[in-house]
């Protein structure tokens, strides 16, 4: 079958496989942020946006990406590359392998909510596994990199 996406920002078309699933496309694509961690979308670290929102790659086939923009971080990664510096700081990156995940769903959350409370935060990206920091890190990182853009939040500390 044939699809055309738009992969960020640039148009692709290709024959594909029915089943072929979403982060296969990416990955064969170049795209190897998006990474394959639990393949029973639980953990996160496939996470893409399409049309704006976080999905799970492991779990759509590239054939509903069919007329849809994807965006990975290999296309975010301006908009990417100081909130992650903020996520390094805090030692929030111990392995770096769930960094990714986290960076898009961030994204995604800040283009939709500027100025998140901490449980906003939380549940945004409650979907994101991240097995070496506990959470904490990420949670602060963010809310630092939120401060030093002048949106303070709730003020509340950042504790899970």
């Amino acid at each position: 079958m044939e699809i055309k996406i738009k992969l960020n920002g640039k148009d692709v078309s290709a024959s594909i496989e029915a089943d072929l699933l979403l982060i296969d496309f990416l990955r064969e694509h170049g795209c190897y942020s998006v990474k394959r961690g639990c393949e029973t979308s639980g953990c996160g670290l496939c996470t893409v946006l399409m049309d704006e929102k976080p999905v799970l790659s492991c779990s759509v086939l590239t054939a509903r990406a069919d007329g849809h923009e994807i965006w990975t971080l290999e296309g975010l990664q301006e908009e990417a590359q100081e909130f992650a510096g903020f996520i390094a700081d805090q030692g929030a990156d111990q392995c770096g392998f769930c960094n990714p995940g986290f960076v898009m769903n961030t994204i995604a959350l800040l283009r939709e909510n500027p100025n998140p409370t901490d449980d906003e935060i939380r549940a945004y990206l409650a979907g994101n596994l991240c097995r070496c920091s506990g959470y904490e890190g990420q949670l602060r990182g963010i809310r630092n990199y939120l401060d030093s853009r002048g949106e303070k939040g709730n003020g509340h500390t950042c504790v899970l």
